[in-house]
This record gives C-alpha cells, sequence and structure tokens, in this order.
C-alpha cells in the first residue's frame, strides 16, 4: 500500500517500453545474456554491466526488426504485447 504523498511507479526504460505501438518487456531475471536479439537489432538493445540485454534506442529500429529481435531470444526473456495481446515468444 502506497503512501498518500508517494507517487506511482514508472515502469525502467531500459527493461519496459512502449514502441511502435507495441509494450515490450526484458524479464531480467530470464535473461541470461546470450545477445541474439542484440545481433538482431543492435540499435535496439545492448547489454548492462551484468550482462543482462536491455532497451537503448528500440524506436531506431523498424517494427518488423525489433519484433524479430525480441522473439529472437533463445529463452524467451522478452515479452512483447500488441493491443495487450502476447505476440512474443
Amino acid at each position: 500500500m502506497r503512501d498518500a504523498g508517494d507517487e506511482p511507479r514508472l515502469p525502467d526504460p531500459s527493461v519496459e517500453r512502449e514502441v511502435h505501438g507495441l509494450r515490450a518487456v526484458i524479464d531480467r531475471d530470464l535473461c541470461v545474456g546470450f545477445g541474439d536479439c542484440i545481433e538482431e537489432a543492435p540499435e535496439a538493445f545492448d547489454l548492462d554491466e551484468d550482462g543482462v540485454a536491455v532497451f537503448t534506442g528500440p524506436e531506431h529500429a523498424s517494427r518488423r526488426r525489433f519484433v524479430e529481435a525480441c522473439a529472437s531470444c533463445p529463452v524467451d526473456a522478452i515479452t512483447v504485447l500488441e493491443d495487450g495481446i502476447e505476440i512474443v515468444p
């Protein structure tokens, strides 16, 4: 429960983004840093200091490349929703 003065927490943009009309979330507990997403769309992803994927500039990749990069994760650590419906994994 929040205190009356607490502001709602905004999602961390490095792991949760609205891009190309899609909602994308990286599960930091599932990601093991294979980097397949980076190979598919290096402008959209990078690995942080813990070796976990983060969003860097997903809006710079085309929608198609972004979705393909998210789908390339071998451990399904990236979820993509369109209109509330899961399209990746």
